[in-house]
């Protein structure tokens, strides 16, 4: 019966320091480099983990690092959240500029309308275009001298 506690003890201690050697990060172990670590703990079960807990297991750090874990929704990870406010802006300022542009727009329909309507057309005077002036009425532009 001793013996077989003994045999489970030892056990116990291989794969609890075996188990300790894999998850330490290779930066983190002394002495040797981590495979050879585990090299001395496969060759030399009892005396590799003794020599593992004496001279190549870090001091005060944890034996794994913790995982840091993404945010599971997406109102809970603050990258989305950032990116929703900003397109929340650009969206808010490019329907800004779409109605001014409407507004510029209709006031330069409402403008060439207006004269249009005067008889401009977009050529010389309002209310006045070349031809417009018959023999004998007052030439608004004062060149009678010329007909």
């Amino acid at each position: 019966m001793l013996r077989v506690v003994g045999v489970v003890v030892v056990l116990v201690i291989f794969v609890y320091a075996l188990v300790d050697v894999i998850r330490t990060d290779g930066r983190d172990t002394r002495g040797i480099s981590k495979p050879a670590w585990i090299v001395v703990m496969i060759l030399l079960p009892v005396l590799g983990a003794i020599l593992w807990f004496i001279f190549g297991h870090p001091y005060g750090k944890p034996t794994a690092k913790p995982v840091r874990r993404q945010p599971t929704a997406p109102d809970d990870d603050p990258e989305f959240l950032r990116n929703l406010e900003t397109r929340r802006r650009n969206k808010a300022e490019e329907d800004r500029l779409k109605k001014l542009r409407a507004e510029l727009e209709a006031k330069e329909r409402k403008l060439n309308g207006s004269n249009e309507a005067d008889g401009d057309n977009g050529k010389g005077t309002p209310g006045f275009n070349p031809g417009d002036a018959k023999r004998g009425e007052p030439d608004p532009h004062d060149t009678d001298e010329l007909k």
